[in-house]
Protein backbone atom coordinates (compact mmCIF):
# COMPACT_ATOMS: atom_id res chain seq x y z
CA UNK A 1 0.00 0.00 0.00
CA UNK A 2 2.83 2.50 0.80
CA UNK A 3 4.92 1.63 -2.37
CA UNK A 4 1.74 2.30 -4.31
CA UNK A 5 1.16 5.96 -2.53
CA UNK A 6 5.05 6.54 -3.50
CA UNK A 7 4.37 5.27 -7.13
CA UNK A 8 1.51 7.93 -7.02
CA UNK A 9 3.12 10.94 -5.46
CA UNK A 10 6.42 10.40 -8.30
CA UNK A 11 3.92 10.23 -10.81
CA UNK A 12 2.28 13.60 -9.63
CA UNK A 13 6.09 15.19 -9.47
CA UNK A 14 6.97 13.76 -12.76
CA UNK A 15 3.63 15.51 -14.23
CA UNK A 16 4.45 18.96 -12.53
CA UNK A 17 8.18 18.97 -13.72
CA UNK A 18 6.78 18.42 -16.97
CA UNK A 19 3.98 20.97 -16.44
CA UNK A 20 6.62 23.43 -15.65
CA UNK A 21 8.77 22.53 -18.50
CA UNK A 22 5.92 23.37 -20.96
CA UNK A 23 5.01 26.05 -19.25
CA UNK A 24 8.79 27.53 -19.32
CA UNK A 25 8.62 26.82 -23.22
CA UNK A 26 5.65 29.05 -23.96
CA UNK A 27 6.59 31.61 -21.98
CA UNK A 28 10.06 32.12 -24.17
CA UNK A 29 10.48 35.28 -25.71
CA UNK A 30 12.23 35.04 -29.12
CA UNK A 31 14.36 38.36 -28.55
CA UNK A 32 15.01 37.32 -25.05
CA UNK A 33 17.58 34.89 -23.08
CA UNK A 34 15.54 32.13 -20.95
CA UNK A 35 16.22 34.19 -17.74
CA UNK A 36 14.88 36.89 -19.32
CA UNK A 37 11.49 35.41 -20.74
CA UNK A 38 11.63 33.79 -16.87
CA UNK A 39 11.71 37.47 -15.31
CA UNK A 40 9.60 39.29 -17.31
CA UNK A 41 6.65 36.37 -16.72
CA UNK A 42 7.23 36.24 -12.99
CA UNK A 43 7.15 40.29 -12.37
CA UNK A 44 4.00 40.25 -11.56
CA UNK A 45 4.57 37.80 -8.33
CA UNK A 46 7.81 40.31 -7.53
CA UNK A 47 5.53 43.11 -7.30
CA UNK A 48 3.28 41.08 -5.08
CA UNK A 49 5.47 40.28 -2.74
CA UNK A 50 6.73 44.12 -2.60
CA UNK A 51 3.17 44.86 -1.43
CA UNK A 52 2.53 42.26 0.93
CA UNK A 53 6.63 42.68 2.75
CA UNK A 54 6.59 46.77 2.22
CA UNK A 55 9.98 48.54 3.34
CA UNK A 56 9.26 52.00 4.83
CA UNK A 57 12.47 53.58 3.03
CA UNK A 58 10.61 52.59 -0.46
CA UNK A 59 9.11 56.11 -1.02
CA UNK A 60 10.85 59.05 0.38
CA UNK A 61 9.27 62.51 -0.09
CA UNK A 62 10.71 66.18 0.35
CA UNK A 63 8.07 67.20 2.65
CA UNK A 64 9.38 70.39 3.67
CA UNK A 65 10.46 71.40 -0.26
CA UNK A 66 14.20 71.65 0.52
CA UNK A 67 16.08 73.42 -2.34
CA UNK A 68 19.32 71.69 -3.59
CA UNK A 69 22.65 73.64 -3.23
CA UNK A 70 24.17 72.89 -6.21
CA UNK A 71 21.57 72.74 -9.37
CA UNK A 72 21.12 69.90 -10.85
CA UNK A 73 21.34 71.94 -14.16
CA UNK A 74 24.32 72.34 -14.04
CA UNK A 75 25.22 68.61 -15.09
CA UNK A 76 25.82 66.53 -18.25
CA UNK A 77 24.48 63.04 -19.24
CA UNK A 78 26.49 61.27 -21.87
CA UNK A 79 22.93 59.75 -24.10
CA UNK A 80 23.39 56.28 -25.34
CA UNK A 81 24.84 57.67 -28.51
CA UNK A 82 27.39 59.46 -27.40
CA UNK A 83 25.86 63.22 -27.31
CA UNK A 84 26.19 64.79 -24.29
CA UNK A 85 23.04 66.21 -22.63
CA UNK A 86 22.91 69.36 -20.75
CA UNK A 87 20.51 68.67 -17.78
CA UNK A 88 19.71 72.81 -18.57
CA UNK A 89 17.69 71.68 -21.42
CA UNK A 90 15.29 69.98 -19.05
CA UNK A 91 14.24 73.49 -17.23
CA UNK A 92 10.84 73.85 -16.64
CA UNK A 93 9.48 70.01 -17.10
CA UNK A 94 9.90 67.22 -14.49
CA UNK A 95 12.77 64.59 -14.58
CA UNK A 96 12.61 61.13 -13.67
CA UNK A 97 15.50 59.54 -13.33
CA UNK A 98 15.61 55.40 -13.16
CA UNK A 99 19.06 53.11 -12.97
CA UNK A 100 18.06 50.15 -15.34
CA UNK A 101 19.56 47.00 -16.01
CA UNK A 102 18.74 43.89 -18.27
CA UNK A 103 18.64 40.82 -16.44
CA UNK A 104 16.76 41.90 -13.12
CA UNK A 105 13.63 40.73 -11.82
CA UNK A 106 11.83 44.44 -11.91
CA UNK A 107 13.27 45.01 -15.75
CA UNK A 108 9.19 44.33 -16.87
CA UNK A 109 9.27 48.17 -15.36
CA UNK A 110 10.95 49.26 -18.48
CA UNK A 111 6.97 48.23 -19.93
CA UNK A 112 5.69 50.47 -17.00
CA UNK A 113 7.91 53.44 -17.95
CA UNK A 114 7.20 53.49 -21.54
CA UNK A 115 3.87 53.79 -20.67
CA UNK A 116 4.42 56.81 -17.90
CA UNK A 117 6.48 58.48 -20.59
CA UNK A 118 3.40 58.03 -23.30
CA UNK A 119 0.65 59.36 -20.63
CA UNK A 120 2.17 62.21 -19.62
CA UNK A 121 3.99 63.88 -22.40
CA UNK A 122 5.78 66.57 -20.50
CA UNK A 123 7.40 63.63 -18.30
CA UNK A 124 11.33 63.71 -19.17
CA UNK A 125 12.37 60.06 -18.24
CA UNK A 126 16.06 59.44 -18.36
CA UNK A 127 17.29 55.58 -18.45
CA UNK A 128 20.84 55.15 -16.80
CA UNK A 129 21.68 51.43 -17.26
CA UNK A 130 23.77 50.02 -14.95
CA UNK A 131 26.03 46.85 -14.02
CA UNK A 132 26.34 47.35 -10.30
CA UNK A 133 24.05 44.75 -9.02
CA UNK A 134 24.57 40.88 -9.01
CA UNK A 135 25.80 41.65 -12.73
CA UNK A 136 22.78 41.62 -14.22
CA UNK A 137 23.40 44.29 -17.18
CA UNK A 138 26.62 42.85 -19.29
CA UNK A 139 24.97 44.58 -22.18
CA UNK A 140 27.70 46.87 -24.29
CA UNK A 141 25.41 50.51 -24.94
CA UNK A 142 24.25 49.56 -28.69
CA UNK A 143 23.01 45.88 -26.97
CA UNK A 144 21.13 47.59 -24.45
CA UNK A 145 19.59 50.42 -26.99
CA UNK A 146 18.46 46.86 -29.14
CA UNK A 147 17.14 44.81 -26.34
CA UNK A 148 14.98 47.51 -25.07
CA UNK A 149 13.40 49.27 -28.28
CA UNK A 150 12.79 45.45 -29.15
CA UNK A 151 11.27 44.10 -25.91
CA UNK A 152 9.36 46.92 -24.74
CA UNK A 153 9.48 49.67 -27.30
CA UNK A 154 11.14 52.19 -25.34
CA UNK A 155 11.34 55.66 -26.84
CA UNK A 156 12.41 57.97 -23.78
CA UNK A 157 16.21 58.54 -23.92
CA UNK A 158 18.76 55.73 -22.29
CA UNK A 159 22.42 57.37 -21.21
CA UNK A 160 25.68 55.31 -21.70
CA UNK A 161 26.25 52.80 -19.30
CA UNK A 162 28.32 53.97 -15.96
CA UNK A 163 27.97 53.12 -11.97
CA UNK A 164 24.92 54.38 -9.95
CA UNK A 165 26.65 53.60 -6.65
CA UNK A 166 28.88 55.44 -4.33
CA UNK A 167 32.19 55.16 -5.56
CA UNK A 168 35.42 57.01 -7.59
CA UNK A 169 33.19 56.38 -11.03
CA UNK A 170 29.81 57.40 -9.46
CA UNK A 171 27.62 58.92 -12.18
CA UNK A 172 27.98 62.70 -11.60
CA UNK A 173 23.80 61.89 -11.88
CA UNK A 174 23.62 59.77 -9.20
CA UNK A 175 26.24 61.70 -7.10
CA UNK A 176 23.81 64.48 -7.09
CA UNK A 177 20.92 62.33 -6.57
CA UNK A 178 22.32 60.16 -3.48
CA UNK A 179 24.34 63.43 -1.48
CA UNK A 180 22.13 65.75 0.15
CA UNK A 181 25.23 68.37 0.41
CA UNK A 182 24.31 68.28 -3.31
CA UNK A 183 20.85 68.05 -3.48
CA UNK A 184 19.71 69.39 -0.18
CA UNK A 185 17.91 66.34 1.54
CA UNK A 186 18.46 62.62 0.27
CA UNK A 187 21.33 60.65 0.82
CA UNK A 188 19.45 57.76 -0.23
CA UNK A 189 21.97 55.70 -3.75
CA UNK A 190 19.93 53.29 -5.68
CA UNK A 191 18.88 50.14 -3.47
CA UNK A 192 18.75 47.98 -6.85
CA UNK A 193 18.06 48.15 -10.12
CA UNK A 194 15.26 50.27 -11.48
CA UNK A 195 15.08 52.83 -8.03
CA UNK A 196 13.69 56.09 -9.59
CA UNK A 197 14.17 59.94 -8.51
CA UNK A 198 11.67 62.62 -9.13
CA UNK A 199 12.63 65.79 -9.84
CA UNK A 200 10.18 68.89 -10.37
CA UNK A 201 9.72 72.08 -13.06
CA UNK A 202 12.47 74.00 -10.49
CA UNK A 203 15.20 71.64 -10.38
CA UNK A 204 14.05 70.29 -6.68
CA UNK A 205 14.25 66.64 -5.80
CA UNK A 206 11.14 65.81 -4.58
CA UNK A 207 11.04 62.28 -4.19
CA UNK A 208 12.89 58.88 -3.94
CA UNK A 209 10.74 55.33 -4.88
CA UNK A 210 12.60 51.97 -4.31
CA UNK A 211 12.66 49.43 -7.14
CA UNK A 212 9.33 48.07 -5.43
CA UNK A 213 7.11 50.29 -6.46
CA UNK A 214 6.11 50.24 -9.65
CA UNK A 215 6.43 53.30 -12.34
CA UNK A 216 2.54 53.47 -12.82
CA UNK A 217 1.52 53.15 -9.15
CA UNK A 218 -0.76 55.68 -7.66
CA UNK A 219 1.87 57.68 -5.77
CA UNK A 220 4.33 58.15 -8.65
CA UNK A 221 1.00 59.23 -10.94
CA UNK A 222 0.17 61.88 -8.02
CA UNK A 223 3.73 62.72 -8.06
CA UNK A 224 3.97 63.61 -11.78
CA UNK A 225 0.65 65.22 -11.88
CA UNK A 226 1.26 67.47 -8.50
Amino acid sequence: MGRGKKVITMKKLIIIIVIILIALLLIKRSNMTWRQSFLKTVYPLVMLKAKLFPNKKEIQVNKDHIKPVTSIYTLQATANNGTVIGLNVYKGKKILIVNTASDCGYTAQYDELEKLHQQYKDLIILGFPANDFKVQEKKDDHAVAEFCKINYGITFPLMQKSHVVRGAEQNAVFAWLSDAKQNGWCDQQPVWNFCKYLINEDGVLTNFFAMTVSPLSKDIINAVKN
